[in-house]
Protein backbone atom coordinates (compact mmCIF):
# COMPACT_ATOMS: atom_id res chain seq x y z
CA UNK A 1 0.00 0.00 0.00
CA UNK A 2 0.76 3.46 -0.90
CA UNK A 3 2.42 5.88 2.25
CA UNK A 4 -0.18 8.78 2.19
CA UNK A 5 1.08 10.33 4.55
CA UNK A 6 4.57 10.48 3.32
CA UNK A 7 3.22 11.44 -0.64
CA UNK A 8 1.06 14.47 0.45
CA UNK A 9 3.86 15.45 2.86
CA UNK A 10 5.99 15.71 0.08
CA UNK A 11 3.41 17.43 -1.67
CA UNK A 12 2.60 19.73 0.91
CA UNK A 13 6.30 20.36 1.22
CA UNK A 14 6.97 20.88 -2.56
CA UNK A 15 4.37 24.15 -2.34
CA UNK A 16 6.41 25.72 1.20
CA UNK A 17 10.10 25.10 -1.38
CA UNK A 18 8.48 27.19 -3.72
CA UNK A 19 8.10 24.36 -6.29
CA UNK A 20 4.17 24.18 -6.57
CA UNK A 21 3.08 20.75 -7.14
CA UNK A 22 -0.29 19.01 -7.64
CA UNK A 23 -2.49 16.26 -8.18
CA UNK A 24 -5.87 15.36 -9.59
CA UNK A 25 -8.25 13.53 -7.30
CA UNK A 26 -10.71 11.86 -9.34
CA UNK A 27 -14.25 11.26 -7.65
CA UNK A 28 -16.47 9.11 -9.50
CA UNK A 29 -17.81 5.54 -8.82
CA UNK A 30 -18.35 4.92 -12.77
CA UNK A 31 -16.06 1.72 -13.95
CA UNK A 32 -15.26 3.52 -16.92
CA UNK A 33 -14.34 6.85 -15.72
CA UNK A 34 -11.73 5.20 -13.10
CA UNK A 35 -10.24 2.94 -15.98
CA UNK A 36 -9.79 6.50 -17.85
CA UNK A 37 -8.33 7.62 -14.61
CA UNK A 38 -5.90 4.03 -14.44
CA UNK A 39 -4.93 4.57 -18.11
CA UNK A 40 -4.11 7.80 -17.79
CA UNK A 41 -1.87 7.58 -14.87
CA UNK A 42 -0.36 4.40 -15.89
CA UNK A 43 0.39 6.21 -19.58
CA UNK A 44 1.95 9.29 -17.17
CA UNK A 45 3.80 7.32 -14.86
CA UNK A 46 1.95 9.01 -11.69
CA UNK A 47 -0.31 7.83 -9.10
CA UNK A 48 -3.63 7.69 -9.43
CA UNK A 49 -6.06 9.09 -6.06
CA UNK A 50 -9.72 8.48 -6.43
CA UNK A 51 -12.19 9.62 -4.51
CA UNK A 52 -15.83 7.96 -3.56
CA UNK A 53 -18.16 11.06 -1.29
CA UNK A 54 -20.73 10.38 1.66
CA UNK A 55 -23.53 10.19 -0.62
CA UNK A 56 -21.80 7.81 -3.08
CA UNK A 57 -20.88 5.33 -0.60
CA UNK A 58 -21.47 4.70 3.17
CA UNK A 59 -22.33 2.30 5.73
CA UNK A 60 -25.69 1.70 4.52
CA UNK A 61 -24.82 1.46 0.76
CA UNK A 62 -25.39 5.30 -0.61
CA UNK A 63 -26.91 6.20 -3.76
CA UNK A 64 -24.34 3.18 -5.41
CA UNK A 65 -25.30 0.74 -3.48
CA UNK A 66 -21.84 0.05 -2.12
CA UNK A 67 -20.25 0.40 1.62
CA UNK A 68 -16.32 1.84 1.63
CA UNK A 69 -14.96 -1.90 1.59
CA UNK A 70 -16.94 -2.54 -1.35
CA UNK A 71 -15.59 0.79 -3.51
CA UNK A 72 -12.06 -0.43 -2.74
CA UNK A 73 -12.84 -3.80 -3.94
CA UNK A 74 -14.08 -2.19 -6.80
CA UNK A 75 -11.62 0.09 -7.53
CA UNK A 76 -8.53 -2.79 -7.11
CA UNK A 77 -10.93 -4.98 -9.55
CA UNK A 78 -10.21 -2.13 -12.14
CA UNK A 79 -6.96 -1.77 -11.28
CA UNK A 80 -6.34 -5.66 -12.21
CA UNK A 81 -8.39 -5.76 -15.50
CA UNK A 82 -5.74 -2.54 -16.65
CA UNK A 83 -2.63 -4.06 -14.80
CA UNK A 84 -2.53 -0.76 -12.67
CA UNK A 85 -0.30 -1.32 -9.88
CA UNK A 86 -2.24 -1.39 -6.25
CA UNK A 87 0.37 0.34 -4.34
CA UNK A 88 -0.09 3.55 -7.00
CA UNK A 89 -3.09 3.86 -5.53
CA UNK A 90 -4.54 6.76 -3.00
CA UNK A 91 -8.26 5.97 -2.09
CA UNK A 92 -9.50 9.51 -0.51
CA UNK A 93 -13.24 9.95 1.15
CA UNK A 94 -14.78 13.19 0.29
CA UNK A 95 -17.03 15.75 2.39
CA UNK A 96 -17.30 13.21 5.44
CA UNK A 97 -19.40 13.70 8.02
CA UNK A 98 -23.58 14.48 8.18
CA UNK A 99 -24.71 15.72 5.02
CA UNK A 100 -26.37 12.62 4.13
CA UNK A 101 -28.13 12.36 7.49
CA UNK A 102 -28.40 16.84 7.56
CA UNK A 103 -32.41 16.28 8.61
CA UNK A 104 -31.70 14.67 11.83
CA UNK A 105 -30.93 16.43 15.12
CA UNK A 106 -26.94 16.79 15.80
CA UNK A 107 -26.79 14.02 18.08
CA UNK A 108 -28.21 11.69 16.07
CA UNK A 109 -26.84 12.89 12.74
CA UNK A 110 -23.13 13.25 13.89
CA UNK A 111 -23.32 9.25 15.55
CA UNK A 112 -24.34 8.30 11.79
CA UNK A 113 -20.88 10.40 10.58
CA UNK A 114 -19.20 8.95 13.17
CA UNK A 115 -19.88 5.17 11.55
CA UNK A 116 -19.43 6.24 8.37
CA UNK A 117 -16.03 7.69 8.84
CA UNK A 118 -15.28 4.47 11.02
CA UNK A 119 -16.06 2.64 7.74
CA UNK A 120 -13.98 3.71 5.52
CA UNK A 121 -11.18 3.98 8.33
CA UNK A 122 -11.83 0.18 8.39
CA UNK A 123 -11.73 0.14 4.51
CA UNK A 124 -8.05 1.54 4.54
CA UNK A 125 -9.23 4.24 2.97
CA UNK A 126 -6.25 7.14 4.03
CA UNK A 127 -7.18 10.59 2.64
CA UNK A 128 -9.87 11.69 4.80
CA UNK A 129 -12.10 15.09 4.16
CA UNK A 130 -14.07 15.98 7.26
CA UNK A 131 -16.91 18.17 6.07
CA UNK A 132 -19.12 19.41 9.37
CA UNK A 133 -19.99 22.40 7.73
CA UNK A 134 -23.60 21.91 7.12
CA UNK A 135 -26.73 22.90 9.67
CA UNK A 136 -28.31 19.78 11.10
CA UNK A 137 -31.89 18.95 11.77
CA UNK A 138 -31.93 21.19 15.49
CA UNK A 139 -29.23 24.15 14.92
CA UNK A 140 -31.22 26.42 13.67
CA UNK A 141 -31.00 29.24 11.14
CA UNK A 142 -28.29 31.47 11.98
CA UNK A 143 -24.92 30.35 10.33
CA UNK A 144 -22.57 27.94 12.43
CA UNK A 145 -19.75 29.46 14.11
CA UNK A 146 -16.12 28.48 13.49
CA UNK A 147 -15.81 26.85 16.60
CA UNK A 148 -18.58 24.47 16.15
CA UNK A 149 -17.57 23.16 12.51
CA UNK A 150 -14.44 22.56 13.99
CA UNK A 151 -15.79 20.60 17.07
CA UNK A 152 -17.71 18.30 15.16
CA UNK A 153 -14.67 17.58 13.16
CA UNK A 154 -12.97 16.66 16.23
CA UNK A 155 -15.07 14.84 17.23
CA UNK A 156 -14.79 12.27 13.85
CA UNK A 157 -11.26 12.75 13.92
CA UNK A 158 -11.33 11.04 17.38
CA UNK A 159 -13.17 8.65 15.83
CA UNK A 160 -11.10 8.08 12.54
CA UNK A 161 -8.06 7.87 15.06
CA UNK A 162 -9.34 5.17 17.47
CA UNK A 163 -10.37 3.00 14.45
CA UNK A 164 -6.98 3.39 12.56
CA UNK A 165 -5.25 2.63 16.18
CA UNK A 166 -7.26 -0.47 16.78
CA UNK A 167 -6.91 -1.55 12.93
CA UNK A 168 -3.60 -1.61 13.33
CA UNK A 169 -3.10 0.46 9.99
CA UNK A 170 -1.04 3.73 8.87
CA UNK A 171 -2.68 7.01 10.49
CA UNK A 172 -5.05 8.60 8.12
CA UNK A 173 -4.67 12.25 6.89
CA UNK A 174 -6.92 15.12 7.00
CA UNK A 175 -8.21 17.61 4.61
CA UNK A 176 -10.60 19.87 6.32
CA UNK A 177 -12.98 22.60 5.61
CA UNK A 178 -15.90 23.23 3.08
CA UNK A 179 -16.68 25.79 0.51
CA UNK A 180 -19.34 24.69 -1.51
CA UNK A 181 -22.08 26.57 -3.86
CA UNK A 182 -25.45 26.67 -3.06
CA UNK A 183 -28.01 23.80 -3.72
CA UNK A 184 -28.39 24.24 -7.51
CA UNK A 185 -25.42 26.29 -8.15
CA UNK A 186 -24.63 30.15 -8.32
CA UNK A 187 -27.53 32.82 -8.85
CA UNK A 188 -28.06 33.14 -12.17
CA UNK A 189 -26.57 36.09 -13.57
CA UNK A 190 -23.68 36.30 -11.69
CA UNK A 191 -20.48 37.30 -13.08
CA UNK A 192 -17.88 35.73 -11.20
CA UNK A 193 -17.61 33.63 -7.72
CA UNK A 194 -15.93 35.26 -5.01
CA UNK A 195 -13.24 33.35 -3.21
CA UNK A 196 -12.81 32.74 0.42
CA UNK A 197 -11.94 35.37 2.10
CA UNK A 198 -8.43 35.63 3.45
CA UNK A 199 -10.11 36.97 6.83
CA UNK A 200 -12.48 33.90 6.81
CA UNK A 201 -9.88 31.61 5.93
CA UNK A 202 -7.46 32.44 8.56
CA UNK A 203 -10.43 32.72 11.30
CA UNK A 204 -11.38 29.19 10.32
CA UNK A 205 -7.70 27.61 10.56
CA UNK A 206 -7.45 29.30 13.74
CA UNK A 207 -10.77 27.54 15.30
CA UNK A 208 -9.41 24.20 14.09
CA UNK A 209 -6.27 24.57 15.93
CA UNK A 210 -7.71 25.90 19.29
CA UNK A 211 -10.47 23.05 19.24
CA UNK A 212 -8.35 20.38 17.89
CA UNK A 213 -5.33 21.64 20.63
CA UNK A 214 -8.50 21.15 23.50
CA UNK A 215 -9.51 18.01 22.54
CA UNK A 216 -6.10 16.48 22.61
CA UNK A 217 -5.23 15.87 18.76
CA UNK A 218 -2.30 17.57 18.33
CA UNK A 219 -1.10 14.88 16.33
CA UNK A 220 -3.75 14.97 13.76
CA UNK A 221 -2.88 18.81 13.02
CA UNK A 222 0.23 17.83 11.90
CA UNK A 223 -1.69 15.34 9.44
CA UNK A 224 -3.85 17.71 8.03
CA UNK A 225 -2.52 18.26 4.81
CA UNK A 226 -4.81 20.66 3.08
CA UNK A 227 -7.58 23.09 3.56
CA UNK A 228 -10.84 23.51 1.11
CA UNK A 229 -11.62 26.76 -0.17
CA UNK A 230 -13.14 28.50 -2.55
CA UNK A 231 -10.59 29.82 -5.34
CA UNK A 232 -12.87 31.44 -7.57
CA UNK A 233 -13.88 28.19 -9.62
CA UNK A 234 -17.20 26.98 -10.32
CA UNK A 235 -19.66 25.51 -13.19
CA UNK A 236 -23.70 26.16 -13.57
CA UNK A 237 -25.44 24.51 -16.27
CA UNK A 238 -24.29 26.24 -19.25
CA UNK A 239 -21.29 28.40 -17.89
CA UNK A 240 -17.98 27.58 -16.49
CA UNK A 241 -16.41 30.38 -14.01
CA UNK A 242 -12.52 30.11 -14.69
CA UNK A 243 -9.99 30.98 -12.40
CA UNK A 244 -9.16 34.35 -11.98
CA UNK A 245 -6.25 34.56 -10.00
CA UNK A 246 -6.30 38.52 -9.54
CA UNK A 247 -9.38 37.56 -7.40
CA UNK A 248 -7.82 34.97 -5.15
CA UNK A 249 -4.24 36.83 -4.66
CA UNK A 250 -5.16 37.36 -0.80
CA UNK A 251 -6.35 34.27 -0.08
CA UNK A 252 -3.26 32.28 -1.55
CA UNK A 253 -0.93 34.88 0.01
CA UNK A 254 -2.37 34.20 3.28
CA UNK A 255 -1.53 30.66 2.76
CA UNK A 256 2.14 31.47 2.86
CA UNK A 257 1.63 32.95 6.26
CA UNK A 258 0.50 30.42 8.75
CA UNK A 259 3.15 28.59 10.57
CA UNK A 260 2.14 24.61 9.46
CA UNK A 261 2.72 23.74 5.89
CA UNK A 262 -0.46 23.12 3.92
CA UNK A 263 -1.98 23.57 0.54
CA UNK A 264 -5.43 24.09 -0.20
CA UNK A 265 -7.88 21.96 -2.13
CA UNK A 266 -10.04 22.97 -4.82
CA UNK A 267 -13.65 21.69 -5.65
CA UNK A 268 -15.25 21.65 -8.70
CA UNK A 269 -11.96 22.29 -10.90
CA UNK A 270 -14.50 20.65 -13.53
CA UNK A 271 -13.94 22.51 -17.17
CA UNK A 272 -11.33 24.91 -16.34
CA UNK A 273 -8.38 25.22 -18.63
CA UNK A 274 -5.10 23.96 -18.69
CA UNK A 275 -3.88 27.28 -18.35
CA UNK A 276 -6.44 27.91 -15.42
CA UNK A 277 -5.64 24.57 -13.79
CA UNK A 278 -2.14 25.17 -13.96
CA UNK A 279 -2.34 28.80 -12.54
CA UNK A 280 -4.45 27.01 -9.05
CA UNK A 281 -1.15 24.85 -8.57
CA UNK A 282 0.83 27.38 -8.92
CA UNK A 283 -1.01 29.63 -6.51
CA UNK A 284 -1.24 26.96 -3.74
CA UNK A 285 -3.99 24.71 -5.00
CA UNK A 286 -2.64 21.45 -4.42
CA UNK A 287 -5.70 18.74 -5.15
CA UNK A 288 -7.59 19.42 -7.66
CA UNK A 289 -11.24 17.57 -7.70
CA UNK A 290 -12.70 16.64 -10.76
CA UNK A 291 -15.99 14.02 -11.66
CA UNK A 292 -18.85 16.24 -13.29
CA UNK A 293 -16.01 16.58 -16.14
CA UNK A 294 -15.37 13.32 -16.60
CA UNK A 295 -18.80 11.49 -17.01
CA UNK A 296 -20.09 14.95 -19.20
CA UNK A 297 -17.02 12.96 -21.55
CA UNK A 298 -18.31 9.74 -20.71
CA UNK A 299 -21.82 10.84 -21.79
CA UNK A 300 -20.30 12.55 -24.97
CA UNK A 301 -18.32 9.66 -26.14
CA UNK A 302 -21.59 7.32 -25.53
CA UNK A 303 -23.92 9.40 -27.43
CA UNK A 304 -20.74 9.91 -30.13
CA UNK A 305 -20.94 6.15 -30.57
CA UNK A 306 -24.76 6.45 -30.34
CA UNK A 307 -24.62 8.27 -33.08
CA UNK A 308 -22.72 5.84 -35.25
CA UNK A 309 -24.14 2.81 -34.56
CA UNK A 310 -27.58 4.67 -36.15
CA UNK A 311 -25.97 4.57 -38.87
CA UNK A 312 -24.13 1.21 -38.78
CA UNK A 313 -27.47 -0.66 -37.95
CA UNK A 314 -31.20 -1.29 -38.40
CA UNK A 315 -33.45 0.16 -35.76
CA UNK A 316 -34.44 -2.86 -34.25
CA UNK A 317 -30.67 -3.98 -33.43
CA UNK A 318 -29.62 -0.38 -32.09
CA UNK A 319 -28.99 0.00 -28.45
CA UNK A 320 -31.54 2.94 -27.73
CA UNK A 321 -28.88 4.52 -25.36
CA UNK A 322 -30.36 7.95 -25.17
CA UNK A 323 -33.88 6.79 -25.15
CA UNK A 324 -32.78 4.23 -22.50
CA UNK A 325 -31.38 7.46 -20.44
CA UNK A 326 -33.75 10.26 -20.94
CA UNK A 327 -36.50 7.66 -19.23
CA UNK A 328 -34.58 7.07 -16.47
CA UNK A 329 -34.48 10.42 -15.92
CA UNK A 330 -38.12 11.43 -16.37
CA UNK A 331 -39.05 8.33 -14.71
CA UNK A 332 -37.27 9.55 -11.30
CA UNK A 333 -36.25 13.86 -11.64
CA UNK A 334 -34.96 13.68 -7.84
CA UNK A 335 -31.31 14.35 -9.00
CA UNK A 336 -31.99 16.93 -11.58
CA UNK A 337 -35.23 18.95 -10.68
CA UNK A 338 -33.97 21.67 -8.85
CA UNK A 339 -31.25 21.80 -11.50
CA UNK A 340 -32.58 22.34 -14.76
CA UNK A 341 -35.31 25.24 -14.96
CA UNK A 342 -37.47 26.49 -17.84
CA UNK A 343 -39.78 24.26 -20.25
CA UNK A 344 -40.17 20.68 -21.21
CA UNK A 345 -37.70 21.22 -24.35
CA UNK A 346 -35.20 23.45 -22.15
CA UNK A 347 -35.60 20.70 -19.55
CA UNK A 348 -34.92 18.09 -22.26
CA UNK A 349 -31.79 19.53 -23.52
CA UNK A 350 -30.47 20.37 -20.37
CA UNK A 351 -30.79 16.66 -19.56
CA UNK A 352 -28.56 15.42 -21.97
CA UNK A 353 -25.88 18.72 -22.46
CA UNK A 354 -25.78 20.76 -19.13
CA UNK A 355 -22.49 21.05 -17.54
CA UNK A 356 -24.17 20.17 -14.01
CA UNK A 357 -24.34 17.17 -15.64
CA UNK A 358 -26.86 15.33 -13.75
CA UNK A 359 -27.41 12.45 -15.72
CA UNK A 360 -24.08 10.76 -14.02
CA UNK A 361 -26.52 9.89 -11.32
CA UNK A 362 -28.51 7.94 -13.90
CA UNK A 363 -25.70 5.95 -16.08
CA UNK A 364 -25.69 3.15 -13.25
CA UNK A 365 -29.31 2.32 -13.28
CA UNK A 366 -29.99 -1.07 -14.84
CA UNK A 367 -31.77 -0.50 -18.08
CA UNK A 368 -29.59 2.54 -18.96
CA UNK A 369 -26.19 0.69 -17.87
CA UNK A 370 -27.95 -2.31 -20.26
CA UNK A 371 -28.41 0.19 -23.33
CA UNK A 372 -24.86 0.75 -22.90
CA UNK A 373 -23.13 -2.56 -22.48
CA UNK A 374 -25.20 -3.38 -25.87
CA UNK A 375 -24.13 -0.23 -27.93
CA UNK A 376 -20.28 -0.98 -26.81
CA UNK A 377 -21.25 -4.85 -28.16
CA UNK A 378 -23.38 -3.99 -31.41
CA UNK A 379 -20.16 -1.93 -32.43
CA UNK A 380 -17.69 -4.51 -31.51
CA UNK A 381 -19.54 -6.58 -33.70
CA UNK A 382 -20.02 -4.39 -37.03
CA UNK A 383 -16.72 -2.80 -36.45
CA UNK A 384 -16.07 0.85 -36.90
CA UNK A 385 -15.10 2.44 -39.63
CA UNK A 386 -12.09 4.49 -39.59
CA UNK A 387 -13.61 7.17 -41.59
CA UNK A 388 -16.61 7.56 -39.63
CA UNK A 389 -15.03 7.60 -35.90
CA UNK A 390 -13.41 10.82 -37.65
CA UNK A 391 -15.97 12.24 -37.86
CA UNK A 392 -17.44 11.28 -34.27
CA UNK A 393 -14.39 11.15 -32.27
CA UNK A 394 -11.15 12.85 -33.57
CA UNK A 395 -9.16 12.57 -30.81
CA UNK A 396 -9.51 8.41 -30.77
CA UNK A 397 -9.44 8.45 -34.15
CA UNK A 398 -5.69 10.56 -34.34
CA UNK A 399 -4.89 7.22 -31.46
CA UNK A 400 -6.40 4.89 -33.55
CA UNK A 401 -4.39 5.92 -36.58
CA UNK A 402 -1.13 6.34 -34.70
CA UNK A 403 -1.69 2.91 -33.46
CA UNK A 404 -2.49 3.83 -29.38
CA UNK A 405 -6.20 2.27 -29.21
CA UNK A 406 -6.78 -1.17 -30.07
CA UNK A 407 -9.50 -0.61 -32.20
CA UNK A 408 -12.47 -1.11 -29.31
CA UNK A 409 -15.62 1.13 -29.21
CA UNK A 410 -14.38 1.21 -25.18
CA UNK A 411 -10.91 1.97 -26.26
CA UNK A 412 -12.82 5.06 -28.14
CA UNK A 413 -14.93 5.79 -25.21
CA UNK A 414 -11.82 5.83 -22.39
CA UNK A 415 -9.85 7.88 -24.84
CA UNK A 416 -12.35 10.43 -25.13
CA UNK A 417 -12.41 11.05 -21.75
CA UNK A 418 -8.90 10.79 -20.77
CA UNK A 419 -8.91 13.97 -22.92
CA UNK A 420 -10.08 15.58 -19.77
CA UNK A 421 -7.61 13.95 -17.43
CA UNK A 422 -4.25 15.02 -20.14
CA UNK A 423 -5.60 18.62 -18.51
CA UNK A 424 -4.11 17.76 -15.36
CA UNK A 425 -1.37 15.94 -16.08
CA UNK A 426 0.54 15.94 -19.63
CA UNK A 427 -0.36 19.94 -19.74
CA UNK A 428 1.09 20.50 -16.42
CA UNK A 429 3.59 18.18 -16.40
CA UNK A 430 6.10 20.27 -14.54
CA UNK A 431 3.29 20.62 -11.70
CA UNK A 432 2.73 16.67 -11.15
CA UNK A 433 3.97 14.68 -8.20
CA UNK A 434 5.04 11.51 -9.82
Amino acid sequence: MMDANKYFKELVQSHRGGKPRGIPSVCSAHPYVIQAAMEEALAQSAPVLIEATANQVNQHGGYTGMRPADFRDFVYAIAEKTAFPKDQILLGGDHLGPHPWRKLPAEEAMRHATELVESYIRAGFMKIHIDTSMHLGDDGSAPLSDEVIAGRSAVLCQSAERAAQAGGGHAPIYVVGSEVPPPGGPEAGEDEIHPTSKEAFLAAYDAYQRVFCAAGLQDVLTRIIAFVVQPGVEFVGDRVFDYRPENARALCAALKTIEQPIVFEGHSTDYQTACALSQLIHDGVGILKVGPALTFALREGLFALEAMEKELLPDASQSGFSTALEAAMCEDDQYWRAFYKGDANSQGLQRKYSYYDRARYYLGREPVKAAAETLLQNLAQTGIPEEMLSQYLPTAYAKLRARELDGSPLSMLVEHMRVVLRGYYTTLADHIVH
